[in-house]
């Protein structure tokens, strides 16, 4: 039977309407209806057999069944592709991706960036506000960030906007011209144009948008004073900042940003939460799993505050780190296995406070790796200065498209299911940024953003399967499990792993700037 509450009768019959109708563009004859089957598709979070019927000219899903239709049942010219084995999800939503563009595209960009998510099955991304120049702190600089993508988008892509000292005024504008939500940094970002915020400023933020449908996300570090307890003495003060240790040794970086960092940064955040008690508040790329309690009491008490983790923190542990490897480095950092462990107990808790998993793709230039020769990814030549210095590289992983394998990967130790996948990279991350209205789903309305998913297939990560502009990421050379066959946006082909992408039709992503509402 087909969804939506809709009798078969009458779903049969809007299918009808659209084979013996003509194109909306005009052109008489042109397919009408793509139709998509398997014995296995991720429907409103259930998986069960599906026909999925398109419409090609509004890009949208127009019926689902229950069951696998046979080609007999639409007009000759429909087109129609029986996927089983292969299990139809939807078209993954990754909130949390820095393309770069403009300023730094020789770190990424919209071409190569949007390429590498559709790889991957992702057909939605959302940029994150810095490392672009100049960064979206300003309605200004939104747009042009809308100009350099127009064009180049391989995938659908939406905007965050960013909380910056002194940039109250622009906040409201910045949700007038459609950005998904805001991201501001309580700690160093690494780049000069985009700097931390105090206490003050998160505070006129919060004041500003409490009434906006939107959200508030965070990089929740901190440095916090140190209590030290002798006896009846306790004595505070600021942390060493000088690391203890070979600057090579991934130890001693993460020795250096301890899980108090975050623990810290997220009781401020929680002090201040009151300012604008209806306005959502999210942790970005949550690391440390003695953070957990601090918002598991906060949703408790009332606080709207949700948090995100990402692949390389349930894949990668500082055990297995070699020294001088900084492919791994990121902030917060990755942290040992035991945290990993708890990291998934806590994300595979029905009640979880970890409601979505993102990419946190965050690229540079090899050189700025400062990886030594002989580190896949490196330049090859030997570093004057700084070789394989945790410090003075650039932090971030590059894994975009390449979630939905490394968590596939995980599957069979970790005992989930691929309903688990599409509700942590999909459905929640769809209403995060709110875009729960029309995607993250397979449902009757929704864009036909589709990812054909062979979940017994394996390849290994080399440059072909790295699609994002650097090849320099902790996963080559590891087998992942999980292939991306097709990926579908908006009801048209856009990547097939035989046949590559639609170069002809270029690409077909749209820019996703409509101003959120509250029914999002």
């Amino acid at each position: 039977m087909p969804i939506q509450h809709d009798s078969k009768t009458r779903s049969w019959e809007r299918v009808q309407s659209y084979n013996n109708s003509q194109d909306i563009s005009g052109e008489i004859g042109a397919p009408q209806l793509a139709v998509l089957v398997s014995s296995r598709a991720v429907i409103e979070g259930k998986l069960r057999p599906a026909t999925i019927v398109i419409s090609i000219p509004l890009g949208t899903i127009v019926s689902i069944f229950h069951e696998v239709k046979p080609a007999s049942d639409f007009l000759s010219g429909t087109h129609y592709t029986d996927y089983s084995p292969h299990i139809l999800l939807p078209g993954l939503v990754d909130a949390h991706v820095h393309l770069n563009e403009p300023g730094r595209t020789e770190w990424e960009g919209f071409w190569t960036g949007t390429r590498a998510a559709a790889f991957g099955g992702v057909t939605t991304v959302i940029d994150m506000p810095l490392n672009a120049i100049p960064p979206t702190t300003t309605v200004q600089g939104l747009k042009e960030k809308v100009d350099a993508a127009q064009g180049q988008c391989w995938v659908d892509v939406g905007f965050y906007g960013g909380i910056v000292p002194g940039n109250t005024a622009e906040l409201k504008g910045l949700v007038e011209g459609g950005v998904r939500g805001f991201k501001g940094f309580l700690i160093d970002s690494g780049v000069d144009e985009f700097p931390a915020v105090s206490s003050n400023d998160i505070a006129q933020a919060l004041a500003k948008l409490a009434d906006e449908p939107t959200v508030l996300m965070f990089h929740a570090e901190m440095i916090p004073p140190i209590s030290d307890s002798v006896g009846d003495d306790v004595q505070w003060s600021s942390p060493p900042l000088a690391p203890v240790g070979p600057l090579d040794e991934y130890n001693t970086f993460l020795a250096s940003r301890p899980p108090s960092f975050e623990t810290y940064a997220i009781s401020e955040i929680l002090s201040l939460a009151e300012i604008a008690p209806r306005l959502p508040l999210h942790i970005v790329h949550l690391s440390a799993i003695e953070a957990i309690p601090l918002l598991r009491t906060a949703r408790a008490a009332g606080i709207n505050i949700t948090a995100e983790t990402c692949p390389h923190y349930l894949s990668l542990n500082a055990e297995q780190i070699q020294d001088g490897d900084t492919r791994h480095k990121c902030c917060p950092p990755i942290r040992r296995q035991d945290n990993q462990d708890q990291l998934w107990s806590e994300l595979l808790r029905r009640d979880s406070v970890l409601k979505t998993v993102v990419s946190d793709h965050s690229p540079c230039t090899p050189d700025i790796k400062l990886l030594p020769p002989g580190i896949p990814g490196s330049t090859g030549r030997k570093v004057e200065e700084g070789q394989g210095d945790f410090f003075a590289a650039w932090g971030g992983v590059s894994s975009v498209g390449l979630g939905l394998s490394i968590l596939w990967t995980e599957s069979k130790r970790r005992g989930f299911t691929v309903e688990d996948v599409v509700k942590w990279c999909c459905l929640n991350t769809a209403k995060q940024v709110g875009l729960g209205h029309r995607k993250g789903d397979l449902r009757v309305g929704f864009d036909a953003d589709v990812a054909i998913f062979d979940d017994e297939g394996t390849f290994k990560v080399a440059h072909n399967s790295m699609l994002f502009r650097n090849k320099c990421s902790p996963y080559e050379g590891k087998t992942l499990r999980g292939i991306v066959k097709e990926t579908w946006l908006r009801g048209r082909k856009v990547y097939s792993r035989s046949d590559g992408f639609g170069e002809k039709e270029g690409p077909l992503g749209k820019l996703l700037l409509e101003r959120r509402t509250f029914k999002d």
